[in-house]
């Protein structure tokens, strides 16, 4: 606080009583006013909202953080920064603002983001869930390998049905490496028990290096890749980022 604290007796219990009834926002901004010399030249009602935004903005805050820790982001700080509109990137900048409102998860779309290793597509991909966790959608994000792998072993400890329904629950979910990993006939059949009760309805976001037109040769069983991919597909934006190498912008000189 930018002034020296000096509380009466009953200022104290006032801010005591707002801390005990869990408004700590509320009792931290009254001391700030009520430390402010110039606090008499505050209008009444300026002072009242201040109350109101800093509880508001405390109480945001914290549920804000409780969504993004339940969906284990690679970049839980990631942003939509000025570097989408640099011309290197090769960026659709306009679809990405677009994305950015998530209308596109209230309306159960999917989105496919791929393009070249580095190029920044998994924290673009972290950067849109937080979006949408800004608006207090539920999102997870998980790499393809370890989503095949929590239904192995929910498999394998008989509660394979509970951990399908809460993968299932999220509003949006986003599936990063699709690719790297091969779609056996158990990996496939997990895999489509997931898209499939997502859709319709749930939004799923899948991040590749691979181009989609490729997708179809990473399943082993061509059954299961029409039908994974005609879920993943059908109805869904696309993202493609092949500009410049995210990972090398300050090279090391030897």
């Amino acid at each position: 606080m930018p002034y020296e604290i000096s509380l009466s007796a009953e200022d104290y219990a006032l801010c005591s009583k707002l801390k005990s009834m869990k408004f700590s926002g509320m009792a931290e901004a009254l001391e700030d006013i009520l430390a402010d010399p110039n606090a008499d030249l505050i209008p009444f009602r300026e002072k009242v909202c201040r109350l109101v935004d800093a509880e508001w903005d405390l109480r945001y805050n914290k549920k804000l953080n409780r969504y993004i820790k339940k969906a284990t982001l690679k970049y839980p700080h990631a942003d939509l920064d000025e570097t989408i509109y640099d011309p290197e990137r090769l960026l659709d900048a306009r679809a990405i603002e677009r994305l950015a409102k998530c209308e596109w998860i209230e309306q159960g779309k999917n989105l496919m983001v791929t393009g070249k290793t580095g190029s920044g597509k998994s924290y673009l991909a972290n950067a849109l869930a937080i979006s949408a966790l800004r608006q207090f959608k539920t999102a997870k994000y998980c790499k393809a390998s370890h989503l095949i792998d929590e239904l192995n072993r929910a498999e394998a400890m008989d509660c394979y049905r509970e951990t399908l329904a809460q993968l299932v629950s999220y509003d949006l979910l986003v599936i990063d490496d699709f690719g790297l990993m091969q779609l056996d006939l158990n990996k496939c059949r997990n895999l489509f028990e997931v898209l499939e009760c997502r859709d319709p309805g749930k939004s799923t976001m899948v991040v590749s290096q691979f181009p989609v037109k490729s997708w179809y040769d990473l399943f082993q069983e061509h059954t299961y890749a029409d039908a994974c991919l005609n879920r993943m597909l059908n109805n869904a934006y696309r993202l493609e980022m092949n500009g410049k190498n995210m990972r090398n912008l300050n090279p090391v000189t030897p």
